[in-house]
Order: C-alpha cells, then sequence, then structure tokens
C-alpha cells in the first residue's frame, strides 16, 4: 500500500503541474488579446466542487475539482466539450472567442501545446544543470551483452559491447539503444579487443526486441547472488549471499541472463540449482512464488563511471537537445501502435503511473514529468476534434478559406471527438486492468 500511494501522489503531483501549466497557456493568451475566461479548473468537477474562488472584480472562478484525470479553462463564446451553445445564441460579444480574429483564436488553442514543449525543454535542462549525468560509458561495460536467438542469427556473439549504428556513436546504454538497433543498416560491436562491423535488416520489430524474454540485447550480469529477500523461496532453498548459481534444472549457465532465460517458461515449478560455495558444489531445491520469482537480488558489475556537469549557459542547449531527441523518439515509436503488441501496450493512469519509483526520487520525477509533458503536447495537437489539435485545424481552414465553420457543425465535431477520446480511454483503462489486475 505505501509504494502505491507514493506512486500515487507523485502521479497526482505530474499532472497537477502540467494541466495548471497547460490550461495557463490557453489563459495567457486569452487574458492578453481580452477574452473572458469564466473558469480555470485544475481536475474535472462534474456533481461538486472540492474549492472554488473568485477574485473581486474578476470575471474568473478558480476550481479545484476532485477527478484528477484532466482539467479545462470555460472561454467565453467558445464551443469546447461544456457543449454550452446557449451563450450563441446571442449577439456576439467584444470579449467573447468568436468576435477575435482568427489568428489570435489560433494562439489561444496552441497556447497549452506550445507551454508544455517550453515546459519540458526547460525542466530537462534543470535537471542536467542540478544533477549533471551520471552513466557507464560503452566502453567501460567489459562483462558485454548477452543476445537472444534472433540477434546471434544476425550476427551477434554474447559478450560484445555495441559501439555503434550506422556509424552513430553509443555513449550508454538505455532504451534508445533498441531503437537504434532496429532502424539500423550497419552495427559496430566490440568484440574480443577489436571493433567488428556487419549488417542489419533496418526494419526490426523494435517492441518485440524489447518484450521477448530474452530480450533482443541485455548487459551481462553476474551469476552470484548479492543478497536473498527474507522468507523468500531462495532463503527457505537455502541459497545465501555470495553464493554463485552454475547450473538450473540440469542447464549449466554463466550469467544470470541464463538463469532468466530457463526460469521464464517454468511456471512455478520447483528449481533444481547447482550453486558453487567456499570451492564446493551444492545441490538446492528451491520453490519460486506465484509470480515465478525466488527472492534474490543478484550482484551488479562494478564499471567504471562517467559523470558529465553542465554550467547554467550549457544545460539550456543540451536540455533542448535532449527534449528534442526524446520527443522525435517518442513519435516515431507511436508506429508501433498499429501493431498488435502497440495496441495491448497502451495504458491509462495505471500505465502512467507505474513508470514512477516505489520510493520518492525527484530526479526520476522530473525527467518523467518531462517526458509526459511531451507526450501530452503532442497527444493534444493532433487533429482530433475536443483536442486543442481538433480547434487549430477548423482556425486552420478558416485562415485558408476565409469561411468560420458553423457553431452547429462545431457542436457536432465537438460530440464526435469526445466519443471518440472517450472510446479510447475507456480501451486504455481495460488495458490497464487487464496487465496489472488480471
Amino acid at each position: 500500500m505505501e509504494v502505491f500511494l507514493i506512486k500515487a501522489l507523485q502521479l497526482i503531483l505530474c499532472f497537477a503541474i502540467l494541466i495548471v501549466l497547460h490550461e495557463g497557456g490557453h489563459f495567457f493568451f486569452a487574458r492578453l488579446f481580452k477574452i473572458r475566461v469564466e473558469k480555470f479548473a485544475l481536475f474535472f468537477d462534474p456533481w461538486f466542487k472540492l474549492f472554488k474562488y473568485k477574485p473581486k472584480n474578476s470575471d474568473t472562478t478558480y476550481v479545484l475539482g476532485w477527478l484528477p484525470l484532466g482539467g479545462y479553462v470555460k472561454i467565453s463564446g467558445m464551443v469546447d466539450e461544456s457543449m454550452d451553445l446557449k451563450q450563441l445564441e446571442a449577439p456576439a460579444q467584444p470579449w467573447e472567442f468568436r468576435s477575435k480574429p482568427a489568428w489570435q483564436r489560433l494562439l489561444v488553442m496552441i497556447g497549452g501545446v506550445l507551454v508544455n514543449f517550453v515546459l519540458a525543454f526547460l525542466i530537462y535542462s534543470a535537471i542536467l544543470f542540478t544533477w549533471g549525468e551520471k552513466f557507464v560509458p560503452m566502453e567501460k561495460m567489459t562483462g558485454g551483452f548477452v543476445y537472444n536467438k534472433e540477434a546471434q542469427a544476425l550476427g551477434f556473439k554474447n559478450g560484445d559491447i555495441p559501439l555503434a549504428a550506422d556509424a552513430v556513436r553509443f555513449d550508454r546504454f538505455d532504451a534508445s539503444i533498441y531503437r537504434s538497433l532496429s532502424e539500423a543498416k550497419e552495427v559496430t560491436v566490440l568484440r574480443d579487443g577489436k571493433e567488428v562491423k556487419f549488417a542489419l535488416p533496418g526494419n526490426l520489430n523494435m517492441l518485440d526486441m524489447i518484450k521477448k524474454e530474452p530480450k533482443f540485447l541485455a548487459p551481462s550480469i553476474p551469476n552470484r547472488i548479492d543478497s536473498i529477500l527474507p522468507n523468500s523461496g531462495a532463503f527457505k532453498g537455502g541459497l545465501q549471499k555470495g553464493d554463485m548459481i552454475v547450473a538450473v534444472n540440469g542447464q549449466a549457465i554463466q550469467t544470470a541472463n541464463e538463469y532468466f532465460a530457463i526460469t521464464a517458461n517454468t511456471a512455478g515449478k520447483p528449481l533444481t540449482l547447482i550453486v558453487q560455495r567456499s570451492n564446493a558444489l551444492d545441490t538446492l531445491i528451491v520453490q519460486p512464488d506465484k509470480d515465478n520469482k525466488i527472492g534474490l537480488v543478484w550482484a551488479t558489475p562494478n564499471y567504471e563511471t562517467a559523470t558529465r556537469s553542465y554550467s547554467f549557459l550549457e544545460a539550456i542547449p543540451a536540455g533542448f537537445s535532449h527534449g528534442w531527441e526524446v520527443f522525435t523518439g517518442y513519435v516515431s515509436d507511436l508506429k508501433y501502435l498499429f501493431t498488435k503488441d502497440g495496441a495491448e501496450s497502451v495504458g491509462s493512469f495505471g500505465t502512467i503511473g507505474s513508470l514512477f519509483p516505489a520510493t520518492w526520487d525527484w530526479q526520476r520525477f522530473w525527467e518523467l514529468t518531462a517526458f509526459i509533458s511531451l507526450m501530452l503536447a503532442f497527444m493534444n495537437i493532433l487533429p482530433i476534434p475536443a483536442l486543442d489539435g481538433g480547434h487549430v485545424l477548423f482556425l486552420l481552414y478558416e485562415v485558408v478559406t476565409g469561411r468560420k465553420p458553423g457553431d452547429k457543425f462545431m457542436a457536432r465535431a465537438e460530440t464526435v471527438g469526445m466519443c471518440l477520446l472517450l472510446a479510447l480511454m475507456a480501451f486504455a483503462v481495460f488495458n490497464d486492468l487487464r496487465n496489472f489486475v488480471f
């Protein structure tokens, strides 16, 4: 329960920051052009509100809703998700959205997305300035990597250290390596102290590379035990800190990666382990739990790390460059949504919340906040009615043709868009329930 609460609080704080600033972008441009904003809501407020406040001599009521799934600003004279069409029956007033030139209305609509983009880049810059970067350079990962059968069929060998894809060097191991290798026509690896190049097809499925067990590639993990969890199957079976597991169910292993591959399909059945302890071998029977885990922590390689610090002026361009790299990678990966595995990976708040760490880590919190800000910016600018991008699409049509879509058409489009979004949300929630409950 404690872990759940920590993750939930991080998610709610992240959403609160992003919602206030996103809606603040709309609010800023609306007030800049003297458009009346009737309500500014953090979180949704169907049926009742947790808090509301209207400053003296202000047209805006500030609301704290109880449903932390989003927020909104209600702008006078605009067809939005509130579907308040009565206001449009009266003659247009100079303070209304519909009375303003198309270019002003366009800026009001893209204000939230602009804030999301700028916010993400500034957060990345602040992270680099505050914490810098600490990582293990690829060439220092002397234990090498372990590859699955598909990778070995393409030319990789266990122990290879990937150095570059299409001549673009890797400085560290992270998720972007899977993307680079999936699109590469040529890869460079360090093998037995020499650089070796060989061809790749250039169209590998990145989701398969990551989701399959064993994965396409993974850092080699020593088969030595660092610690044992209390009352676990490993503890009850007699395993001890410092033991080296050399065989599982009769199959010899040299890395923990091989242990994972063998036990992935044992479905919780007892494991016969041969362990090396003080130059002696011992055979132990260990019972995994319902999640097929035995409760041990593997030793991690003690690789040499590199630290990169940034001054304030250096952090800004570096943060913007990193943010752009993250954003383009995210957009590139969206093509997998149209595959079976990609569709099944679509999630809602449960999936997003699971990304946050089980302990409060400010650096990780801000990294995820920046990433989610980019994600929300892209999703909001999609040309779907009810999203900012839908309004932008119709405004661009008006700018190009000089004809403004009718209020009834806008209302119908808003309804269609809301139905599409609710259907997508229902699908995402279903995936969350399937992945986390069943």
